[in-house]
């Protein structure tokens, strides 16, 4: 029994330190009716549709279009420049968690069909910073970003100006960062044939998944308040023609969002804090937002910190880098990390040892910077 409870929680630490997290803020501040009125539900439910729908994408191969595209790219350099950017590019427009659930888990099947293994950590670290600092230049990119929007009532053109000379440094960086990772061989082959990595599914149930994905991407885009209505006809929608996929969906990684959801509810509510932050954060918000979350996450430290925040730019730039300093600061990274061992339950520590070390070196070159443009 306790050799099974270490294998799990090796398995899954990120679900431990967010149960701990909302198991201490019970302390903090004693639960109420109104706790769970504060928690995110828009976010859980969406988080909820994207995994189910693209664990379908996965195991009917509607991923088979982008396979064919990249085929094209004989080198490893070329394939990784492929997805990072890929990821980099469409975070801006459907967020950095979704971009990393249909990016991520392709780049996987490649390098592994393809007998690169060894390059999956560094390639899907890329593709981690790649989702953070690509989707920081829009408003919707990321979950604080459209939080911070919402409630400061910044115009869409001062959003963007604001950003883009993160997005387009971290463009830079992320191509010098691909550059050394195959300086010994830049013109590193990789071969791998569709027949390795796909089978074949009916017509009728890709359209199926199709229609719900775009269902998903419209309802985040629009903002409409109407999403429950969104869940309830995909969850209709799976249990009908393949509810065998929701057998599937990782509801480990929905239980880590629910408990750091209930943290930050938590000590929102509390008087003390609340007085303890109003007076340490103004004038600070750049440090304490990239401090907090590494203990809570980049989105629940954005609603922790907003109302006792006076510099908005600062905000953004602290919440929109805190996922480069541990995988805790940015929920995106928690994604990553949950596709990565449902391969390689082994190996979890690898990946983490792998990631902070890319992660930090790239943070330590853009946090002074940002820190000075900033104020």
């Amino acid at each position: 029994m306790i050799s099974h409870m270490r294998t799990f929680l090796k398995k899954e630490p990120m679900l431990w330190v967010s149960l701990l997290a909302a198991i201490i803020s019970f302390f903090i501040t004693p639960p109420s009716k109104d706790l769970f009125s504060q928690i995110d539900w828009r976010t859980l439910a969406t988080l909820f549709m994207l995994l189910s729908v693209l664990e379908g994408f996965k195991v009917h191969n509607i991923f088979a279009p982008v396979i064919k595209m990249t085929s094209k790219f004989s080198s490893l350099k070329a394939l990784t420049l492929f997805f990072v950017f890929s990821v980099f590019l469409s975070s801006m427009f459907v967020t950095n968690d979704v971009s990393l659930i249909i990016f991520v888990p392709l780049t996987i099947l490649l390098f592994k069909s393809g007998g690169k293994e060894k390059y999956i950590i560094p390639v899907l670290t890329f593709e981690n910073i790649a989702a953070i600092r690509g989707s920081l230049l829009t408003p919707f990119g990321s979950p604080q970003n459209l939080f911070l929007f919402s409630k400061s009532g910044i115009s869409v053109k001062e959003f963007l100006l604001t950003m883009f000379p993160l997005w387009i440094f971290s463009a830079l960086l992320l191509f010098i960062f691909i550059s050394f990772l195959y300086r010994k061989n830049p013109e590193e082959k990789i071969e791998y044939t569709e027949e390795n990595i796909s089978k074949d599914s009916k017509r009728k149930i890709k359209t199926l998944y199709i229609i719900l994905f775009t269902a998903i991407i419209f309802m985040i885009v629009s903002r409409n308040r109407y999403w429950p209505f969104f869940t309830m006809a995909v969850l209709a929608g799976l249990l009908i023609f393949d509810a065998k996929i929701l057998l599937k969906t990782d509801y480990v990684l929905l239980l880590t969002f629910f408990c750091f959801f209930v943290f930050s509810s938590s000590i929102c509510k509390n008087p003390e804090i609340s007085n303890f932050l109003e007076k340490s954060v103004k004038g600070n918000e750049y440090w304490w937002s990239i401090l907090l979350s590494q203990l809570i996450s980049n989105v629940p430290a954005s609603i922790v910190l907003w109302p006792f925040s006076t510099n908005l730019k600062a905000l953004l730039y602290g919440l929109d880098s805190a996922g480069l300093c541990s995988i805790i600061g940015s929920l995106a990274s928690v994604i990553n990390l949950r596709i990565y061992t449902k391969t390689y339950p082994e190996k979890t520590l690898d990946f983490m040892k792998g990631f902070e070390i890319i992660s930090l070196i790239f943070f330590a070159i853009v946090v002074i910077p940002q820190f000075f443009l900033c104020h």
